[in-house]
């Protein structure tokens, strides 16, 4: 799987591009700003990008969203219906066009397949995508933390219910977070003081 990280204005997000080398066809998770950057890295890497997965609706996760779709006809964008119904509201800016996805979704990207878990607690609608050995954990899970929940739609209680779903995965995961550095889901249980909380 090809994979680039990309540091987005206006709140350092990660953004990712990812994609199947062999069949050339890519996807971009959270694009919240910089649509030039974000195009010249679909470029440099190759790829037909036809798919923007959104892991919730928050604004620095989403600004970029209209700008690339007038670059990239026909894409779709993906994002969790609980978050659907909230855009429009702070923190929220409205989006047109959004197709819903939900846990248990399945996305085929190339040979590659995205398996959406809902990951609520941020946001009424947080999802973490996997794609292989990696977890796209937006703002549920970041490295040595997690996403805020103080936010209007926050949960304390749901966030944990996704911490210790996450740190249940059988296996070792490529944590890309939609903050801060890349870790791995063996160093979270280890070392992540709300992982442990949560009881992983």
């Amino acid at each position: 799987m090809l994979l680039k990280q990309l540091l987005v204005p206006p709140f350092g997000t990660n953004c990712y591009i990812f994609g199947d080398e062999a069949a050339k066809l890519g996807a971009i998770v959270d694009p919240g700003g910089d649509a030039p950057g974000i195009l010249s890295a679909v470029q440099d890497l190759g790829l037909e990008v036809r798919w923007i997965f959104l892991t919730h609706g928050h604004f620095d996760h989403t600004g970029a969203v209209e700008a690339l779709r007038r670059e990239l006809p026909g894409v779709t964008v993906f994002l969790h219906p609980d978050d659907r119904a909230k855009l429009g509201d702070e923190l929220m800016p409205a989006l047109s066009g959004t197709t819903d996805y939900d846990d248990g979704d399945m996305v085929g990207v190339g040979g590659l397949n995205v398996a959406v878990l809902h990951t609520p607690g941020h946001t009424p609608g947080g999802v973490t995508l996997k794609v292989g050995d990696t977890l796209f954990t937006g703002d549920t899970l970041f490295k040595g933390s997690m996403g805020r929940t103080d936010l209007p739609g926050g949960s304390y209680e749901a966030i944990m219910a996704s911490l210790r779903r996450l740190g249940g995965l059988e296996g070792d995961f490529k944590v890309c977070p939609g903050h801060e550095g890349l870790s791995t889901l063996a160093d979270e249980r280890a070392g992540n003081y709300y992982m442990r909380e949560a009881g992983t």
